[in-house]
């Protein structure tokens, strides 16, 4: 899993850093610090982290949608 921020687009909300603690983290009041790699553990956290973004500043490869196979290791 893949986990980008715009900073530019984040606004400080916090709200990822609520729903998602161990991969997002306010250093200070309006400076986010982020895992760029989360572990898989953490899809459905990262889901909710993603939808409540107010400014839509979070993507995220892989937070929803079906398993994958051992196919799509190799980019098919």
């Amino acid at each position: 899993m893949r986990l980008v921020v715009d900073l530019n687009k984040c606004q400080g909300y916090a709200q990822c850093a609520f729903l998602a603690p161990d991969v997002f983290a306010m250093h200070g009041d309006e400076s986010l610090v982020y895992d760029p790699g989360p572990d898989d553990e953490q899809r459905e956290r990262l889901a909710r982290a993603v939808a409540a973004c107010p400014v839509q500043a979070i993507t995220a490869d892989s937070v929803a949608g079906p398993e994958r196979g051992p196919e799509a290791a190799d980019g098919r």
